[in-house]
């Protein structure tokens, strides 16, 4: 790890469709570190709303868990139907017409609904506002954007320009004044303003990932995450393309930002998905294409990342194109989506988040797990799988983090992201 020059700002490139194998077309080890626009839709169109409100606590696709000197017990779990958003493509064959809105049983995992945000394009990923008012969808697509829809009402408030293409991922900053986005086909990050209304302000900041060079077999840089560490000072952008973590400090007036670290994953290793362990000092790291999961050393007061050795995913000599990793909101457990392998990997957490020991693989029940989310309570998980267009709902045991599939899937349209509330 080192820290580096500013990257060089832009305004993004031409756009190509994304790295992996089947986006839209046919769409035990053990390691330890030490610490260290105007409306898009006419709000008529759109799915009525949830019949519960979506306020509530943050979920991972938004905010990352507080820090705390020891892991947190699950919150208790929650009754009466919960709503639960979609995230797909509405381009390539058996896309989807927007956002998916349907609601689920916190009791029982069981998914009901069927309606349909109409006017964002390719909504691949999504994320709620901290106050549980507002739901943020990236337009994933050439000319990159972000949009903002009004929770409970699922009106569009419009969308903004994100400068760059192919953005996969966003995130809202835990003070809810500033959405972060990652456009992947470019290589960049972006700041967008967050009003009163939670609708969007014109960006802030663009920052183009020039330095270090590509890793093997990439032809540039490839930005995937970019998310908040759970102290709040810092900002870590994940970039595939160029095998690096890079971590910036957030002008919270101006809404600006200062690179301070890097943190270099070995060359080719291809990191995807950042997740941090409830006590705030480890993190984990899901590389794509080498396959691998790494145990990451998180220093609060400096922000820099130490990438600790690589490790099994469990899933044999095949290619598994790892995708999301997921932490219990206790710290027991971690969860791994392996798309290739049609699987989740289940690791028991130790030594207060510094080790990660496998124990499993479960199959996913679906075709191309792209996306997984606990549920607020964490005894839910939902995958969504692309290639068989399906929402599978797993139990997960408090006790031994065992995951016991709920029901038949949820049919959704290349389905590629579940955000439940």
């Amino acid at each position: 790890m080192s820290s580096g020059a500013r990257p060089s700002r832009g305004t993004g490139g031409g756009w190509t469709r994304r790295r992996f194998v089947g986006v839209l077309a046919g769409a035990a080890g053990i390691a330890t570190v030490p610490a260290c626009a105007a409306p898009r839709a006419d709000p008529a169109a759109a799915a009525p709303p949830p019949r519960t409100p979506p306020a509530g606590p943050p979920v991972s696709a938004s905010a990352s868990p507080s820090a705390s000197a020891s892991a947190p017990s699950s919150p208790a779990p929650r009754s009466g139907p919960r709503p639960l958003f979609l995230g797909t493509y509405t381009s390539g064959d058996g896309g989807g017409k927007g956002i998916g809105v349907a609601t689920y049983d916190p009791a029982t995992g069981e998914i009901t609904g069927g309606g349909v945000v109409t006017g964002v394009d390719n909504p691949s990923f999504l994320a709620v506002h901290p106050d549980g008012r507002t739901l943020y969808a990236v337009d994933e697509q050439g000319a990159g954007a972000v949009t903002a829809v009004r929770l409970p009402e699922n009106q569009v408030l419009g969308s903004r320009s994100t400068g760059g293409a192919g953005p996969c991922h966003l995130s809202v900053h835990p003070g809810g004044r500033w959405l972060l986005s990652a456009n992947y086909a470019s290589g960049s990050v972006a700041v967008h303003p967050i009003g009163a209304s939670g609708a969007l302000g014109e960006r802030t900041d663009l920052v183009t990932h020039t330095s270090p060079g590509p890793g093997p077999g990439q032809q540039g840089p490839h930005a995937h995450q970019f998310v908040t560490s759970p102290d709040g000072g810092h900002l870590l952008a994940v970039d595939l393309g160029t095998d690096t973590v890079y971590t910036y400090r957030l002008d919270g007036t101006r809404g600006t930002l200062t690179e301070v670290s890097r943190a270099r994953t070995r060359p080719g290793a291809g990191p995807r998905h950042l997740t941090f362990h409830p006590g705030g000092r480890y993190a984990y790291l899901a590389d794509e294409v080498d396959d691998t999961v790494t145990v990451c050393g998180y220093d609060p007061a400096t922000g820099r990342l130490t990438v600790g050795e690589p490790q099994s995913t469990g899933t044999g000599s095949g290619t598994s194109y790892p995708a999301e990793i997921l932490v219990t909101p206790n710290g027991s457990y971690a969860f791994l989506a392996n798309r290739g392998h049609n699987s989740l990997t289940r690791y028991a957490i130790e030594a207060e988040g510094a080790r990660l020991r496998l124990l499993d693989t479960v199959p996913v029940g679906g075709d191309f797990p792209r996306h997984i989310a606990l549920s607020p309570d964490g005894r839910l998980l939902f995958a969504a799988n692309q290639r068989s267009s399906t929402v599978t709902v797993f139990r997960v045991d408090q006790d031994s983090g065992e995951l016991r599939r709920a029901g038949e899937p949820f049919a959704s349209p290349l389905a590629v992201c579940a955000l439940p509330l």
